[in-house]
């Protein structure tokens, strides 16, 4: 199978969840698989550590690279790949089995997966969600606070000393590789029809 690689960039907050599920809800998962850099955290206690003793869990080295380098050839191989949920800092939330099957279309969302060289070139096509600063901090803050269980105090700490200086060093960088810029300021529905238009094209062929 000769599978067709899109990426999906962007800042923590910049809409790349709510992007990707509008994705699912409308493609077919037979023919398309999802697969999110989050999962490829490495374990909290591999994590760096700032000057305050908090966990940095918005660089590079966060990630497992390698790991989810050799699962995307894997999947490229024909063979399906299976993974443990990350949680992050959850504790109320049980950790699920997630299957990646091999598909004519991988899809790949995460903060660095233009950042690593290998990574990079794997992807046919790359896209980057872009929002303001001020609506991506809002963002963070809701999610953060429902789904990791993060009080507001270290969210906004973690935004100021983490999450910015990353996405200026280590993100914005490579907007300009990208083949397609999303702005997500307020929707991004016409953007979503036309990558659907051009997935559900590359099916058909």
């Amino acid at each position: 199978m000769d599978s067709y690689i899109i990426g999906i960039c962007g800042g923590s907050g910049s809409g790349k969840t709510s992007f990707i599920n509008r994705l699912r809800s409308e493609l077919n998962e037979s023919q398309v698989t999802f697969i999110s850099q989050d999962e490829y955290y490495h374990p909290r206690e591999k994590q760096r550590v700032d000057d305050e003793g908090i966990k940095n869990f918005d660089l590079p080295d966060s990630i497992d690279n390698e790991t989810l380098v050799s699962d995307i050839q894997s999947l490229l191989n024909g063979n399906s790949v299976i993974r443990k949920e990350y949680t992050f800092n959850n504790e109320q939330k049980e950790a699920e089995e997630i299957v990646y099957k091999p598909n004519r279309i991988l899809i790949i969302e995460g903060l660095f997966i233009y950042t690593y060289s290998d990574l990079s070139k794997l992807i046919d096509l790359k896209i980057f969600i872009e929002a303001p600063e001020n609506v991506k901090l809002i963002r963070r803050i809701r999610r953060d606070q429902m789904e990791r269980n993060y009080p507001l105090e270290d969210v906004l700490y973690r935004y100021e000393n983490h999450v910015m200086p990353s996405f200026q060093k280590y993100i914005q960088p490579h907007i300009s590789e990208c083949d397609l810029i999303v702005n997500n300021c307020q929707k991004y529905d016409n953007a979503l029809e036309v990558l659907l238009a051009y997935i559900r094209s590359r099916l058909s062929e």
